[in-house]
């Protein structure tokens, strides 16, 4: 059996454009700047977890990754031509605030086949500094055994109080990835998912660092 490491129904070939146009669409607006691309495990399940402040990162991630993924999309964006065409290229739709049992299967038997799964565990977009995060992460990790591949993200909101800007800098940051002992019940979850969370916003952090730094 042949697996493209995407959900029944995608179109491999539509995927492949898709991520050759998120890897060139914004940079004739963002100065692009990438670390740590040859973290990315290039085979076996990864669970990608990364925070963002728009629209714009999950397609740059996307774009830039060496290899397949599979994001989960909330499903208020599924309607539509977007919500067609991103149903086309592979993304998984997903109910935020509560349990998505059937969106959270179809990550695992895709994580057991070999994917990368991309998740925000933020739930929502906002400052991107992960300060809290939901428990889909964790419980993908223990349903599947995959890796964790934090990616940071910083440079599409604009500061506060500063005007138009030409071309600023949008950073991504990929961390070492690591594995997750994700024990059982709830107790299990609150804490690896706690662990990601810390993980992920020091990354951010660093990121930042990094930022100010070059300034």
């Amino acid at each position: 059996m042949v697996t493209t490491n995407l959900p029944e129904g995608a179109l491999p070939w539509l995927h492949d454009v898709a991520r050759w146009i998120g890897r060139w669409l914004y940079r004739p607006v963002f100065r692009l700047r990438v670390r740590g691309l040859d973290r990315v495990p290039r085979t076996g399940p990864v669970v990608l977890v990364a925070n963002h402040s728009s629209l714009i990162e999950p397609q740059v991630i996307f774009g830039m990754l060496p290899r397949r993924s599979v994001f989960l999309v909330k499903k208020e964006l599924s309607s539509g031509l977007m919500g067609r065409g991103l149903t086309l290229i592979g993304q998984v739709w997903v109910a935020r605030g509560t349990p998505d049992r059937a969106a959270l299967s179809t990550a695992v038997r895709l994580l057991r086949d070999g994917a990368l799964v991309g998740v925000f565990p933020e739930g929502t977009r906002g400052s991107g500094d992960v300060a809290r995060a939901e428990q889909g992460a964790a419980w993908l990790v223990r349903a599947s055994g995959a890796v964790v591949l934090p990616v940071a993200t910083r440079g599409t909101l604009r500061p506060p109080g500063s005007g138009r800007r030409f071309r600023p800098k949008l950073d991504v940051l990929v961390g070492e990835p690591f594995a997750l002992e994700v024990t059982r019940g709830r107790a299990g979850l609150v804490a690896a998912t706690e662990d990601i969370r810390k993980r992920l916003a020091d990354l951010v952090r660093e990121l930042d660092e990094q930022r100010a730094a070059a300034v």
